[in-house]
């Protein structure tokens, strides 16, 4: 089987672009939009070389808004012009040539288990792997197919008709819980957030390390102060929803996020900076809102 052009678009957002982009564009060979949120202009030169690219297509933002904005431009490019599925990858992933055939392949397989069955909303690699090791979702089975509460959206391929009736990605996020924020809203109206082993992503999750703390190994990320702020505030936005939906799944999430933070605080640099960050999270909104 074939990927066609009309079956999936993939969406790269970037900010300060390296030649990765690039080697993903060409790995893939897909119909591309690749929405930059206000490089400096010291990047004109790559992403002119990025939009000289075979349909490739470069969004020039002149704002900073966050990546919600970024995947939001590639879903109603991919709406427009009929593609079922949309392929978001960060511009710091490495995936395999065969990986957009292979997930969508998985896709298909997993649907056809199911007689009446909800469709898959999104379907992401079971384990990423990180720079400190392996990450993988908990995971229970639905009529044999994989599932977990929600997914990082890079290397994820969402269901265009799906992500439209959720409104798409929630640009009042920014960057952070972005895609749990769509994982919820999926599950909410009765898709399912799939998972495959048969392909894989290399992927760095902020700079993480892995600690071991009480025979459990913990991913800490080496996140900035800011973006520490947002991480913990948008979490904590998404909590009511998700302790209604799945009171395990909410624990599990602010337990992750609360290790996380305070780590953070302990190890690598910037340890007051960043402890204060995660802290300056727990107000109900920034400065600026």
């Amino acid at each position: 089987m074939q990927v066609t052009k009309q079956e999936v678009l993939l969406v790269i957002p970037t900010f300060r672009p390296t030649r990765s982009v690039i080697s993903i564009i060409e790995k893939l060979k897909l119909t591309t939009i690749v929405s930059d949120d206000c490089s400096p202009v010291t990047f004109d030169p790559l992403l002119r070389e990025v939009s000289a690219l075979p349909r490739t297509t470069v969004i020039r933002n002149l704002h900073n808004q966050g990546i919600a904005r970024g995947l939001n431009q590639g879903l109603e490019l991919a709406a427009s012009h009929r593609f079922e599925w949309l392929l978001t990858v960060d511009q710091d992933s490495d995936l395999d040539s065969d990986y957009a055939r292979a997930i969508l392949s998985a896709a298909q397989s997993h649907e056809a288990l199911w007689i009446q069955r909800p469709a898959i909303g999104v379907i992401a690699p079971h384990q990423v792997q990180d720079a400190s090791g392996v990450m993988t979702y908990p995971t229970k089975l639905v009529d044999s197919v994989p599932v977990t509460q929600e997914v990082i959206q890079s290397g994820a391929l969402w269901r265009v008709s799906a992500l439209r009736q959720i409104g798409g990605f929630d640009e009042k996020l920014g960057i952070d819980a972005v895609d749990a924020a769509a994982c919820l809203h999926l599950r909410e109206a009765g898709y399912l957030i799939a998972l495959t082993d048969t392909v894989e992503l290399h992927h760095n999750l902020g700079h993480s390390h892995q600690v071991n703390i009480l025979g459990k190994t913990v991913m800490v990320t080496n996140h900035s102060p800011s973006r520490r702020a947002t991480m913990v505030r948008n979490r904590l936005r998404l909590a009511p929803a998700e302790f209604k939906q799945s009171p395990v799944h909410a624990a599990r999430t602010l337990r992750r996020v609360t290790v996380n933070s305070l780590m953070g605080g302990l190890t690598g640099t910037d340890r007051w900076e960043k402890t204060k960050g995660s802290l300056s999270g727990l107000r109900r909104k920034t400065p600026n809102e």
